[in-house]
């Protein structure tokens, strides 16, 4: 099975921020964790909100613990999702921004990325174009 190596990390990361820049995004942060939810790599670009760190490695841990990109997270029951995120001890944010990266060979997930700045849909835009990028697999849990 394929892992997710640091200098994978590091092109979705740069190629996550570049799509903020070209669609004109607030401050990003980028969180990329391996399938063990490890964090592999993180970027935060100046001026980014203090808590955003902690809302990107929340969005990415989250779709790595239900195994579904986080879109999909946003439509469960919220009841169900506030315990789950007690029971994650506030680990998990249930918000688009956080997509599972697949082995394009295996469709096995490698890890997940979560990204927050600006809203949910152009977070989840910025991690699914580093993703491609890196020519790996994103999968945001939508149709």
């Amino acid at each position: 099975m394929a892992t997710l190596s640091l200098e994978q990390a590091l092109q979705i990361i740069h190629g996550a921020l570049e799509k903020g820049r070209e669609t004109s995004c607030d401050p990003l942060s980028v969180a990329v964790l391996d399938a063990g939810g490890h964090l592999v790599a993180f970027m935060r670009q100046d001026k980014s909100g203090i808590l955003r760190p902690e809302i990107a490695i929340g969005k990415a841990y989250g779709a790595l613990g239900f195994g579904v990109g986080a879109r999909e997270l946003k439509e469960k029951n919220p009841l169900f999702l506030s315990a789950v995120a007690v029971a994650s001890r506030g680990r998990m944010i249930p918000m688009p921004g956080g997509v599972l990266i697949r082995d394009p060979e295996t469709d096995h997930i490698i890890g997940a990325v979560g990204i927050s700045g600006d809203t949910a849909d152009k977070d989840e835009t910025a991690a699914v174009a580093g993703i491609q990028l890196s020519g790996l697999r994103a999968d945001t849990g939508g149709a």
